[in-house]
């Protein structure tokens, strides 16, 4: 069984990851508002890469958010800007060299 709820924190990103039921979890990707000018999505391989897919929103608690529901497994994952710069998940240690020579953030759940 999955874990009810583990928020995983390190300096201001917030990365949080809720049972859904045995065979899925909600993971909230976030950031503060303020952290990066412009827009930010959520890519990975569990949306095959489309930046249009998980835009994050602004919230009223002064981050900007987005939810995924996905099955347990390992996904490689980036966030980037509207300006096209991509980048990893500081608050995720794990990460995996991609085949264009720089690394992803990778998730378990």
């Amino acid at each position: 069984m999955l874990a009810g709820l583990v928020p995983i924190t390190k300096g201001r990103l917030v990365l949080k990851i809720q049972a859904v039921d045995d065979s899925r979890v909600k993971v909230t990707f976030a950031l503060p508002s303020d952290e990066v000018a412009g827009n930010v999505s959520v890519l990975g391989d569990f949306n095959g890469w489309d930046p249009t897919a998980h835009p994050l929103k602004k919230r009223s608690n002064g981050t900007r958010s987005a939810v995924v529901e996905l099955p347990p497994g390992e996904y490689r994952f980036k966030y980037r800007t509207d300006a096209g710069e991509w980048f990893c998940d500081p608050q995720v240690a794990e990460t995996v060299h991609n085949e264009f020579d720089t690394t992803d953030s990778l998730l378990r759940v």
